[in-house]
C-alpha cells in the first residue's frame, strides 16, 4: 500500500493539531524530520526540521508498529501546535517526500478494513460515531464500532454451517444406514437463527431513527399556535408568528436533543381549505410530512380534528391554554403552560419506542438479513422431504450464510464502499 498522510484534527487555529502518517514509509518520513525516532508505542518530544534544516516545530511524536496501529500498518502521529502556519509547513514538507502522498477521504479507515483491522459494519459504526450528536447516537454507534454486529453475524454463521454440515453428511452417506436422524437438530438450528434474525430486523427502523433522528410534527388549523409552540419547545424564535392565518407555508424544522435522543420538530402549515395556490402547496407538504413523522402533536381549538389520521401514540392537546377556563389537557406556547409536560411526554414515547433497538442499524443490514430469512424458509420447507432434497436445502443454507457474510464485508461490498467512505473526512 502507499504511505499516506493527512491532518487528522479539524482545520483552523487550535492549541494542538494531529498529523497522521500510515504505511511502509511512515517511520522513514519521521526520520527525515528528526533522525531520533522514538521507540514504538512511546510518546517523545522532538524538534521537527525541514530538509534544509529550518525548524518547523517542536512536537510530540508517537510511533505505532503495524500490529498495534489503527490501520494495521506502520503509523506515525505528530501532535504539533495547531496554528495553520505550523500545520501547513509540516504538511508541505511531507508532500515533498517522494514516497508519500496525501490521503483521500476515509483512506486511513479503508486501510484498516483492507488489513483486517475492521469489518465493514465497524466502518459504518465509526462513521456514525464521528457524526454522533446525541448520547443515544453515541451509544448505538459505539456498539457497532465495537464489533457487536460482526460477533452476532458470526454466531448465526456458525449455527448455519453446523446445519449445512449435518445435511451434507446425509448426502455423503446416502447409500448407508445413518443411525441418527439429523433433521430435528437442523430444524432447531434454523428456527433459532430465524427468531434472532426477525428480532434484529424489527429493531432496524428504530435504529435508523436514532441514527438520523426522530421526527415530531405539530399539526393543527391555521393560527392555532403551532409556530408559537415550536418556538417555545426550541427555546428560540425559529418560526415566524403572527395573528394572520396562513403565515407558515412551508415545513420548518428544528433539531433538538431530548434526553439523548435526536429529535427534529416540524412546524407545518395550518390545515384548511383555501384558494391560495402557494398556501395549498404548503398544506400538501404538511400532510405528507405529518404522515411520515414518527409522532404527531395535534393542537385543537374546539372539538374538531384536522383531516390527518391520529395514529397510536400521537399526542392530542387543546391549544392556547392561557385563554381557557379549564386548561387541563392544553398547552400554550405563548406562556409556556404545559410545555415541559409536553416535552416529557414526547421523550417518554420516543424512549419507549427506542427500547426495541437492536445492533443492526442500516437498510443494508435489514436487506441482508431478509435475504438470509428467505433462504432459511426455503431450506426449512425442503427438510421434511428427506435425502431427496437435502442437497438443495444445504445450498439454501449456504445462500443464507453468504447473505449474512455481506453484513461484515466478507463478500459483495465493493458496490457500497465508495458510498460509505464518501462520508468520511480527510485524516480518518
Amino acid at each position: 500500500m502507499d504511505t499516506i498522510f493527512a491532518l487528522s484534527t479539524a482545520p483552523g487555529k487550535a492549541g494542538l493539531a494531529a498529523i497522521r502518517i500510515s504505511g511502509p514509509a511512515a517511520v522513514d518520513a519521521l526520520e527525515r524530520l528528526n533522525p531520533d525516532v522514538p521507540k514504538a508505542r512511546m510518546a517523545s518530544l522532538r524538534v521537527l526540521r525541514a530538509k534544509d534544516g529550518v525548524k518547523l516545530d517542536e512536537a510530540l511524536v508517537l510511533v505505532f508498529a503495524d500490529d498495534h496501529s489503527f490501520t494495521g500498518e506502520k503509523t506515525v502521529e505528530i501532535q504539533c501546535h495547531g496554528s495553520p502556519a505550523v500545520v501547513s509547513a509540516i504538511l508541505t514538507e511531507l508532500s515533498d517526500m517522494p514516497d508519500l502522498r496525501s490521503a483521500e477521504a476515509g483512506e486511513f479507515t479503508r486501510h484498516a478494513l483492507e488489513n483486517g483491522r475492521l469489518d465493514i459494519a465497524q466502518v459504518e459504526g465509526l462513521a456514525d460515531l464521528i457524526d454522533a450528536e446525541t448520547e443515544a447516537q453515541r451509544r448505538q454507534a459505539l456498539r457497532i464500532f465495537s464489533g457487536d454486529l460482526g460477533k452476532q453475524a458470526e454466531l448465526w454463521r456458525q449455527s448455519l454451517i453446523r446445519a449445512a454440515a449435518l445435511l451434507e453428511a446425509t448426502i455423503d452417506f446416502a447409500d448407508e444406514e445413518v443411525p441418527v436422524d439429523v433433521s430435528p437438530e437442523v430444524v432447531d438450528l434454523i428456527t433459532a437463527t430465524q427468531t434472532s434474525l426477525q428480532r434484529e430486523i424489527a429493531g432496524v427502523k428504530t435504529a435508523e431513527r436514532i441514527r438520523a433522528g426522530f421526527e415530531v410534527a405539530i399539526i393543527g388549523a391555521p393560527n392555532v399556535g403551532k409556530s408559537t409552540l415550536l418556538n417555545a419547545l426550541a427555546g428560540r424564535d425559529a418560526a415566524i408568528t403572527s395573528e394572520y392565518a396562513g403565515t407558515t407555508r412551508d415545513v420548518i424544522e428544528v433539531r433538538m436533543d431530548l434526553c439523548g435522543l435526536p429529535v427534529t420538530l416540524l412546524d407545518t402549515a395550518g390545515l384548511r381549505d383555501t384558494d391560495d395556490v402557494v398556501e395549498n402547496m404548503g398544506i400538501d407538504r404538511a400532510r405528507q410530512r405529518a404522515g411520515r413523522a414518527d409522532l404527531r402533536v395535534f393542537l385543537l381549538e374546539g372539538d374538531s380534528l384536522p383531516d390527518v389520521p391520529v395514529q397510536s401514540g400521537d399526542i392530542v392537546l387543546r391549544a392556547k391554554a392561557d385563554l381557557l377556563d379549564d386548561p387541563g389537557g392544553a398547552v400554550s406556547g405563548a406562556t409556556g403552560q404545559g410545555v415541559s409536560e409536553l416535552i416529557a411526554d414526547i421523550t417518554e414515547i420516543l424512549q419507549n419506542r427506542s427500547a426495541d433497538v437492536g445492533i443492526a442499524t442500516r437498510l443494508r443490514h435489514k436487506q441482508a438479513m431478509e435475504r438470509a430469512l428467505d433462504a432459511l424458509a426455503a431450506a426449512e420447507n425442503l427438510i421434511p422431504h428427506g435425502e431427496t432434497q437435502a442437497d438443495i436445502a444445504a445450498e439454501e443454507l449456504r445462500t443464507a450464510i453468504r447473505a449474512l457474510d455481506s453484513l461484515v464485508g466478507r463478500i459483495d461490498i465493493e458496490n457500497i464502499l465508495d458510498e460509505i467512505f464518501a462520508s468520511f473526512c480527510l485524516g480518518k
